[in-house]
């Protein structure tokens, strides 16, 4: 589908991980022999992956291969469910210690879900909710954050005569640039994406990845997709999953028309998956 392999067979690597090296874009997060268990099955091998500030890195590989297990490490949100070892680096913190706060680091740090979940409640209170829990009270400031969010959002212009009603009216897309909304109210330094548009059709995924886009100016992203188009579109590093291991990580160009590893040209030539 997309590559233009200028590898041949015999010269395909096992695993090929080239990190981000770009000073313009530091790395901000970072994650460390990581290891993700459930029960007694590992579900997560040696996860090392770096993260440049300001980009979009997409998660992408086969059902069950480890992106959203991966994806959910790194704000604890598998805390409850699964044993993590190694180490998540923060901006020099490892986040995986006990002592860590974990709200605050999932403030810093925050996530959407793969279907839109917004809360029975209005759009406004969809986003001052969280904005009173950390003390914002002020009519004026909740208004401004609320509008902040929603534009940055790109959902203000649809919604600004109708921020009384129920969220649960908003279509499919409206609901998932709410959460997004929601979620970058308390302005975190990250944002996790699980599959942000796989319940979305074609116009709301374009609408949905047109955000993203500028979402990055202000907010370093990291995206699980099985669409691989999405990908490519979007983000500027790939990292390609396979049975619970980072099989390849490089530059999205490189691992859509060069990849190293033969699994990832088979699946992103689609010929498994």
């Amino acid at each position: 589908m997309f590559v233009n392999n200028d590898v041949s067979k015999q010269d395909m690597e096992e695993r090929h991980i080239v990190q981000p090296h770009d000073p313009d874009h530091p790395v901000v997060l970072s994650t460390e022999d990581l290891h993700v268990y459930y029960g007694k099955s590992e579900a997560l091998y040696e996860g090392d992956l770096k993260f440049a500030q300001n980009q979009i890195t997409a998660l992408i590989g086969p059902s069950g291969s480890g992106k959203s297990t991966f994806l959910r490490s790194l704000n604890r949100m598998n805390d409850r469910i699964a044993t993590v070892t190694g180490k998540i680096m923060y901006r020099g913190v490892d986040v995986n210690q006990p002592d860590v706060d974990v709200y605050e680091m999932r403030r810093r740090i925050g996530m959407v879900f793969q279907r839109p979940n917004p809360f029975a409640k209005s759009i406004y209170d969809n986003i001052a909710f969280a904005l009173r829990l950390r003390g914002v009270t002020a009519k004026k400031d909740l208004d401004e954050k609320v509008e902040q969010s929603l534009r940055q959002a790109a959902l203000w212009d649809q919604v600004k005569d109708e921020l009384t009603k129920s969220a649960l009216a908003l279509s499919g897309g409206q609901a998932q640039r709410l959460c997004i909304a929601r979620a970058i109210a308390l302005r975190p330094d990250i944002l996790l994406l699980d599959e942000p548009a796989s319940a979305l059709d074609p116009v709301s995924t374009s609408q949905l990845e047109d955000t993203l886009l500028k979402l990055k100016e202000h907010y370093t992203i990291i995206i699980v997709t099985h669409n691989m188009q999405q990908a490519a579109r979007i983000s500027e590093y790939t990292a390609f999953f396979n049975q619970g291991r980072v099989l390849e990580y490089d530059t999205t160009s490189h691992i859509f028309t060069n990849p190293r590893v033969q699994v990832t040209s088979d699946y992103v030539s689609g010929n498994f998956g």
